[in-house]
């Protein structure tokens, strides 16, 4: 289980969110969700397939619209996992729906930046409280947080 984040973490993460989506109105319409980035998604994907065939020695499957690479070494991608185009490259460690989601929203961002994605990533910063792709991800889904607890329904909301 993640440990808790810091206390202010999400006030930093919604700022954190909203400096990356004023960034993205000085980027050119034609540059986002275009056959443009299209190019460039194809090229991460295909980055992620070579990879991933190179060194995967675990299953490959398809899972909601990603190919999934498992078994890689942990030098070969970053944190638990990383996502290059429309592939998952990751460990040997069990693969949640959670993590699922949180990848193929990862999948949707490089579509809509293409060959742009690892740059804008990169300029996000690594830490994923304050990453605002890993934030649009989820960043329960991604294993960052902890799951908040939903708060039980009472008798009469059941």
């Amino acid at each position: 289980m993640p440990a808790e984040p810091p206390p202010g973490w999400r006030e930093r993460a919604d700022a954190a969110v909203r400096r990356g989506r004023a960034i993205d109105r000085f980027i050119p319409a034609f540059l986002l969700d275009s056959p443009l980035s299209a190019i460039g998604y194809a090229w991460g994907t295909l980055v992620g397939l070579v990879w991933g065939s190179l060194w995967s020695t675990g299953r490959v499957e398809r899972r909601d619209g990603l190919w999934v690479f498992r078994g890689m070494p942990e030098w070969t991608f970053a944190r638990g996992g990383v996502c290059v185009g429309r592939c998952f490259l990751t460990g040997s460690r069990r693969i949640p729906a959670s993590l699922v989601r949180h990848e193929s929203v990862h999948r949707r961002q490089w579509r809509r930046y293409g060959a742009l994605m690892p740059l804008l990533y990169l300029a996000a910063g690594r830490d994923p409280l304050r990453n605002r792709f890993e934030i649009e991800a989820g960043l329960e889904d991604g294993g960052y947080v902890p799951r908040r607890r939903r708060a039980s329904r009472s008798v009469s909301e059941r």
